[in-house]
């Protein structure tokens, strides 16, 4: 059974950073492409970021490129959002997801991990 699991979230001021992991378990990561959503109540849950398993080929949305990198470390099972210069629109549940490609359907979610800009 897939299984993914966010951390990294918290609490940060306007303008401040955090890097979020995703950890894959009981897979490969490296077989999958790593999407990174976000959710706020009310709202659909948004795509930000994504990167395929091969060269890699990475994805932004434009709500985030130019702030937000992803990365990942197959020999880690690991994949990271590093978000740089946060933004109080940025505070949501975030969430890593294993799909077939970008975009693609995903075959597991992590749980979620909260992040909220604030000051």
């Amino acid at each position: 059974q897939v299984q993914l699991k966010e951390s990294g979230g918290g609490l940060v001021q306007p303008g401040g950073s955090l890097r979020l992991s995703c950890a894959a378990s009981r897979f490969a990561l490296d077989y999958y492409a790593i999407g990174w959503f976000r959710q706020t109540p009310g709202k659909d849950r948004e795509g930000i970021s994504c990167i395929t398993g091969t060269r890699p080929d990475i994805f932004y949305s434009d709500s985030v490129k130019g702030r937000f990198t992803i990365s990942r470390d197959n020999r880690k099972n690991m994949v990271y959002l590093q978000m740089n210069n946060l933004e109080a629109e940025d505070t949501a549940v975030y969430y890593c997801a294993a799909q077939a490609a970008c975009p693609g359907p995903a075959a597991a979610w992590g749980q979620g991990t909260q992040v909220t800009v604030s000051s």
